[in-house]
């Protein structure tokens, strides 16, 4: 889930400020100036075919601007690995864990770019889901240091929903606290559930949703905000084989948009689809390691 932290641009002065601060965050996200000039060109016709401002129908450009970046399907292919390294989103050193006096994770080195999806990969009991706890400030670790980009996304397993709010309330929540407005976190939020394969009911209860449905609420809220880094563990659970094509094909658009994933996987076929995996060692050994396979496009190395 998004966590309730706000990543406000500065407020444009002029509708010229707004269109500005737009094509600057597209072009950030590395769509080609071509996209960006195509896009902001139908961005600036819908607002005067509205007759108001950009701000006031789509909100904040920087926000509104991620938002378009991740939709954009077009921009899906698969990119060469860029010869000078893509921003880092998420660096960990030496990081260490312990509950109580069993040491869960220790000497975990790892670096995400953006543009980068990461799998980790391990037995039962070897911390993945306490890693990506960790990521996400939720946990503290006993060793070590965890840099990561102030705006993320998180999506948790199952069990994480409030079960007696409703599906729009969830996005309306998460919304306002990433500072997006109602009208528009719902929109966004019954996108992203469409592609994933759902057509939501906005009035239905988190309680009655079936494990799978929600779990792709938990992704859709992870992703509300176009967030730089996602933070996924094990967001299959419960999803059937149409939908984690869906799953896929939206984390593919991720990549492309520029967003760094990490997510918790056991599922052999997943290694494939990533640039790199993070190999956990089983609870009684010291170390974590990298392992290296050969997914559809080639993959940096990195040491773990």
């Amino acid at each position: 889930m998004s966590r309730p932290e706000q990543a406000r641009d500065p407020v444009p002065d002029t509708m010229a400020d707004w269109y500005r601060s737009f094509e600057a965050e597209l072009a950030s996200r590395g769509l080609p100036t071509c996209e960006v000039e195509r896009t902001a060109a139908s961005t600036r016709a819908e607002a005067e075919a509205a007759g108001v401002t950009p701000g006031d129908l789509y909100g904040p450009a920087v926000l509104y601007a991620r938002e378009v970046a991740s939709a954009l399907r077009d921009y899906q292919a698969d990119v060469p690995a860029p010869t000078v390294a893509a921003p880092v989103v998420l660096r960990l050193r030496d990081v260490s864990a312990r509950r109580g006096r069993h040491t869960v994770l220790s000497g975990i080195n790892l670096t995400i770019h953006r543009g980068e999806v990461v799998a980790v990969v391990g037995a039962n009991g070897a911390g993945k889901s306490t890693l990506l706890q960790l990521c996400a400030g939720l946990l503290r670790a006993s060793g070590g240091s965890i840099e990561r980009t102030p705006n993320f996304g998180y999506a948790p397993q199952l069990d994480s929903l409030a079960p007696l709010l409703t599906v729009d309330e969830h996005l309306r929540l998460f919304g306002a606290a990433r500072g997006i407005r109602q009208g528009r976190s719902v929109s966004t939020g019954h996108r992203l559930l469409t592609r994933l394969g759902w057509t939501a009911r906005g009035d239905q209860t988190a309680g009655t949703l079936s494990g799978g449905t929600q779990q792709k609420l938990n992704v859709a809220l992870a992703q509300l905000d176009a967030p730089d880094l996602l933070l996924l563990d094990e967001p299959y659970q419960g999803l059937d084989a149409l939908a984690y094509e869906d799953l896929w094909a939206l984390i593919s658009a991720w990549r492309a948009s520029g967003a760094g994933v990490l997510l918790v996987t056991h599922l052999l076929r997943d290694v494939d689809l990533v640039d790199r995996v993070v190999e956990l060692p089983a609870p009684q050994e010291d170390t974590g390691r990298t392992t290296h396979r050969m997914p559809r496009r080639e993959r940096r190395k990195e040491s773990a």
